[in-house]
């Protein structure tokens, strides 16, 4: 029950049959259990998801995992010790030169994921055009000629060659496929020699000895005059740029294009919500039909509205929350005046969860799935000043059977949940396990259990004709019923602390 004295209401569902998956597209291989809610306080849900749940609209679910044919994993960010990876910095550079200049990159074509979320597909960026050395363009042979001419004057400088001499320069850069680097030979032929009023060249590792040597009677000269007047410490200064750095890096005062992010409550009776809701909704199908090739009549606005729009979570606020409250919220993406992207977000007691994203298929090589959940870390990271407790960052589910699906993973530090202990594991420690096994018991602790597994139904909550009471209550009013079975399995699902919390309907 919340703070506020009011409950979470459930209709459990069960979920025996098998359905088509979404990750493999096995016609009946999804096996996955779920509930109605009708209304869930935040803590309710935080510790639901906390136990392998996830919600679609109203409609919350909990993978099978040792029978679905993909199992999904519960992931959480540590959002306070996120550091992004050169990707990631790519992707943020890339939007910042599209708001300075207007540099547009070029479409890319492995962004239309499937799943609960559009994210970046990271893992797959590791192709050979980031490796080539082939000089494929005027400017990068030009670049190369430069470069040998400058070698030759060095070669002089040093008396390494005479006035005489000459450099060849031979040039492959067409073989297999023009997948090989330029191979550059360069032959010296010597002239009349090395020019006597020159020094002596010195090797290449004698010369590094002296710099070795400078540096360090530099460094013992700068500690000496530290220990008499002390100097503010670089340490600062030699730390890597945050997120939130690389976000604003490069922009100028008057880019070209302005960004404005928007966070707005999911409510109808919020006047910027509903100021909004049909560019929106309209934003909603175009991405839908384009970039996962929807019919329109499967994303319209009623689509919307129910997948998008009708979150069971009440809006809460807490002494110790965010200024901004707990609840469901759309975050808004606006260039230049218009919505290009929606982030829909649930904010927890502990965390905030990544629901969907759906964007404007025009920018789509700008990596907005990627920039948006960089954004939403950064936003996570501000809430938790607010709200020391609230530091995660939960992107879904984390499928490691599907390729697609694994970029998840980059989001560093980052656990999943066992699903049997529901205690949670780096997952670089998962990583081996799943590798043998789609399913895996996740925790090392043999011995390890569910702390909040069932161990009495009598006290399961229930609501029977607008009465709140035990199940042993209801059981005793309604003799001869058979629904034992099924509110042990709802009860199991949920653990004992929730099910002691929550209403499960009764009919």
């Amino acid at each position: 029950m919340a703070a506020g004295g009011s409950y979470s209401i459930v209709e459990y569902f069960g979920g025996d049959g098998g359905y088509r998956c979404g990750y493999c597209k096995h016609e009946n291989g999804n096996f996955s259990h779920g509930m109605w809610s009708h209304t869930m306080t935040v803590q309710d849900y935080q510790d639901l998801i906390d136990r392998g749940w996830r919600r679609s609209g109203k409609y919350v679910y909990k993978p099978l995992m040792n029978k679905t044919c993909c199992p999904q994993y519960t992931i959480r960010c540590h959002a306070l010790n996120f550091h992004p990876s050169k990707t990631h910095k790519k992707t943020l550079k890339k939007v910042n030169r599209f708001l300075s200049k207007g540099e547009m990159p070029v479409e890319r074509h492995d962004e239309g994921l499937e799943g609960e979320r559009h994210l970046l597909d990271i893992s797959s960026q590791n192709g050979l055009a980031e490796h080539t050395l082939i000089p494929n363009d005027k400017e990068e042979v030009s670049r190369v000629d430069q470069e040998d001419a400058s070698r030759q004057d060095e070669c002089r400088a040093a008396g390494l060659i005479g006035d005489n001499a000459v450099m060849l320069v031979l040039s492959t850069g067409d073989l297999i496929n023009s997948c090989i680097s330029s191979i550059i030979v360069v032959f010296l032929i010597l002239g009349k020699g090395a020019d006597p009023s020159r020094p002596l060249c010195q090797k290449a590792k004698d010369m590094r000895k002296e710099r070795r040597l400078q540096k360090e009677q530099q460094k013992q000269q700068e500690a000496e005059s530290s220990s008499v007047n002390p100097v503010p410490s670089k340490s600062s200064s030699n730390q890597p740029k945050s997120l939130e750095e690389f976000i604003t890096e490069s922009l100028p005062n008057d880019p070209l294009h302005r960004l404005e992010v928007r966070l707005v409550p999911v409510s109808f009776e919020d006047p910027d919500f509903l100021a909004s809701y049909e560019h929106s909704a309209a934003l909603y199908t175009r991405y839908q039909t384009t970039v996962h090739g929807d019919s329109p009549y499967e994303c319209g606005e009623s689509e919307f509205k129910r997948f998008l729009c009708d979150s069971p979570l009440e809006a809460e606020t807490a002494p110790d929350g965010p200024d901004v409250g707990y609840g469901s919220f759309h975050q808004q993406y606006w260039l230049d005046g218009r919505i290009v992207a929606v982030g829909v977000l649930d904010i927890l007691p502990s965390c905030v969860s990544s629901v969907y994203l759906y964007y404007h298929p025009e920018f789509s090589s700008l990596s907005l799935g990627t920039y948006s959940a960089l954004r939403e870390i950064a936003f996570t990271r501000q809430l938790q000043q607010q709200s020391p407790k609230l530091a995660y960052y939960y992107l879904g589910f984390y499928v490691h059977s599907c390729p697609k699906m694994r970029y998840k993973g980059q989001y560093r530090p980052s656990d999943l949940l066992c699903p049997e202990t529901y205690t949670w594991v780096s997952i670089e420690r998962c990583i081996p396990r799943l590798e043998i096994s789609a399913y895996s018991r996740l925790s090392e602790n043999a011995q390890g259990g569910d702390a909040c597994a069932l161990k009495e139904l009598g006290r399961v909550l229930v609501l029977h004709r607008r009465t709140v009471m035990p199940y042993a209550a209801y059981a005793r009013k309604r003799k001869g019923s058979n629904d034992e079975k099924e509110v042990e399995q709802y009860a199991s699902l949920v653990g004992q602390t929730c099910a002691e919390k929550i209403l499960l309907y009764r009919a």
